[in-house]
């Protein structure tokens, strides 16, 4: 998959996945980022139970996506969550 397939992937599902845990948008730069990290956590997460990764920029490796960059964001929530000083 080309490079801009990829920000592209990324943007959506970083998105979607922002908009599922925290109820809005992390920002441009960060959607891309979260949903190309979660690209690479759902393909694991995915192949670990006998399914493919990312295939490419269609709807299958968007669901893949997404998944792996709600993982990422639940925990990044559970080790960086609300602190207070």
């Amino acid at each position: 998959m080309s490079m801009v397939g990829w920000i592209i992937l990324g943007l959506i599902s970083g998105f979607i996945a922002s908009k599922v845990v925290n109820k809005q948008g992390d920002g441009l730069l960060l959607d891309i980022v979260l949903g190309v990290v979660g690209a690479f956590v759902g393909g694991f997460v995915f192949s670990m139970f006998g399914a493919h990764g990312v295939t490419g920029l269609n709807l299958y490796s968007l669901v893949v996506a997404v998944v792996g960059a709600i993982v990422v964001l639940v925990i990044y929530h559970a080790v960086f969550g609300r602190r207070t000083a």
